[in-house]
């Protein structure tokens, strides 16, 4: 649990002096909440980087100076209220983790129901955060939650299998409680009488650890970060993808009352933080996988014939998704054909084209 108010040492200066144009100076306070601790990787780049950069630059015209009140571990939300409690008004700032909601959300679901294409979190990053400026329906959902979208980041470089027994290829996955989150859990019906069991990244140590799974979906970095080789001590190295899951908002009524300057320059940073986070996860992604071995890990690797061939055994969740939207009035089938088109001018195709029927 965290909860702390800071001010930048220069906000904190400029503050205290008397002369003339600092006294005209705004102080902004802005109540920032995740359910996440401080150590989970995007939560410490929200404290290391994004909140120093926005304070940078508001600094280089001495107009505002932000109060900012930094709320993690559940302080004031746990990691599955973030969207409510920014859409109540319980923070101003969140970094709503959008797996938790396909329902109020499902736009968010596109590089989820995409599997098996890309596993560059730089290149997801970026091609979702484009699709949510082309495409209004993005905005639109957060709007309905009385929020203003910011940016989407990716933190994971790709799902990985991680499992309390050993495994040498998918088909000893047959059988399994996977731990999950989200529109994951659809990857296991590619894989025979595996089942899937809905929790949280803070959940899955312990549910593997007392039984209620035998592995569980999620990065090497957060393995690292969480320990998991301590209870699961395979990873299957399947590469299922980079999928975005933390977006940035602010509480629409919050926002309304915000200077234009400020506006500009959180809407400036926040994709600054997209691509710093997703750098982030591909610099750290050896060296987790590392970690993970030192701690006592093995790592087996999924041949290109398996991921295929798990990839065609999946029902076709892109197309499922792309009906959802259409069903609502909202471009879902051009949304999908205009995000993977994206990937594959960065250089990412898939072994499944999921824009085919």
């Amino acid at each position: 649990m965290m909860t702390w108010t800071r001010r930048t040492v220069m906000g904190a200066a400029l503050a205290t002096m008397t002369a003339l144009p600092v006294a005209a100076q705004e102080t902004i306070s802005a109540v920032v909440i995740d359910g996440y601790p401080d150590r989970a990787l995007w939560v410490k780049e929200f404290t290391n980087f994004f909140i120093p950069e926005v304070d940078r630059r508001l600094a280089e015209n001495g107009n505002y100076v932000m109060d900012w009140q930094e709320n993690y571990g559940g302080s004031i939300v746990k990691p599955k209220g973030v969207l409510e409690g920014i859409q109540l008004g319980l923070g101003d700032i969140g970094i709503v983790t959008t797996i938790f909601h396909s329902s109020k959300l499902p736009s968010q679901g596109l590089s989820a129901v995409t599997p098996f294409v890309s596993s560059d979190a730089r290149a997801v990053a970026q091609a979702v955060d484009e699709i949510a400026r082309e495409f209004p329906a993005m905005q639109n959902e957060f709007a309905a939650q009385n929020q203003v979208y910011l940016a989407t980041g990716v933190v994971l470089n790709s799902y990985q299998v991680f499992s309390t027994q050993e495994v040498a290829g998918v088909s000893d996955l047959e059988g399994f409680k996977v731990a999950g989150a989200g529109m994951n859990l659809r990857y296991l019906e590619g894989i025979n009488d595996a089942a899937g069991v809905r929790g949280g990244l803070t959940d899955f140590y312990n549910m593997m650890q007392t039984g209620l799974a035998d592995a569980g979906m999620l990065w090497p970095e957060a393995a690292a970060t969480f320990k998991i080789s301590e209870v699961a001590p395979y990873m299957l190295r399947a590469d299922l993808g980079a999928v975005n899951s933390k977006t940035v908002t602010v509480n629409q009524d919050y926002w309304n009352n915000l200077p234009d300057e400020v506006k500009e320059v959180l809407q400036a940073v926040a994709i600054d933080y997209r691509d710093h986070l997703a750098g982030i996860a591909m610099d750290r992604a050896a060296a987790a996988e590392e970690t993970y071995v030192a701690a006592g890990g093995t790592i087996v690797d999924v041949s290109e014939e398996d991921r295929a061939a798990w990839a065609a055994a999946i029902p076709n969740i892109a197309q499922e998704w792309a009906a959802t939207l259409n069903d609502n009035g909202e471009p879902g089938t051009e949304m999908l054909e205009a995000y993977l088109a994206k990937l594959e001018a960065a250089g990412f195709t898939g072994v499944r084209d999921w824009s085919a029927q």
